[in-house]
């Protein structure tokens, strides 16, 4: 008998909520518990600092742009001054094979298993996107479903 959609979704659910609180850092700055004086330290002054729901957002690109980007953006709490997501878009191409090697295999049905995976996903306009929820990083693919457009780190937490 096969298992109801409901019910994995809902064991998915429940397994993400289970997780520790940690996210998975990029060159060094960590959604959660980075600053943003942290992010100024480590980059330098940004781009552009604008301000978005609510939300700080400091801006890397052009001849500020971070090595290995095209651009980079910080999104802080300006209540907590934490960095509460970073939005990266890489300069290499970068393709789904080396995704699943570094990050880790499609999640398998059932139970999530201890090593990250990720949850196969669509945006609303019908991108795929790979969610390694353990990792809190969303990784969303071009048009051509095959390379890399960019990352999001984020805390587990907001990465549901």
């Amino acid at each position: 008998m096969r298992t109801p959609v409901i019910a994995v979704l809902f064991a998915v659910a429940v397994a993400a909520v289970s997780l520790p609180a940690s996210a998975k850092p990029w060159q060094g700055i960590e959604p959660g518990s980075s600053k943003k004086e942290d992010v100024v330290k480590k980059f330098g002054e940004p781009s552009r600092t604008m301000s978005q729901d609510g939300k700080e957002i400091l801006a890397y690109f052009a001849k500020e742009a971070i090595k290995g980007t095209t651009q980079a953006q910080f999104k802080v709490d300006p209540a907590t001054q934490l960095v509460e997501r970073i939005d990266v878009f890489p300069a290499p191409v970068i393709e789904k094979d080396t995704i699943e090697n570094s990050y880790g295999p499609a999640c398998p049905a059932g139970a999530m298993p201890a090593t990250p995976c990720y949850l196969r996903k669509l945006t609303d306009d019908f991108r795929t996107y790979f969610l390694y929820v353990k990792l809190g990083v969303a990784i969303f693919f071009n048009e051509d479903g095959k390379t890399v457009q960019s990352f999001v780190f984020t805390t587990p937490k907001a990465a549901k």
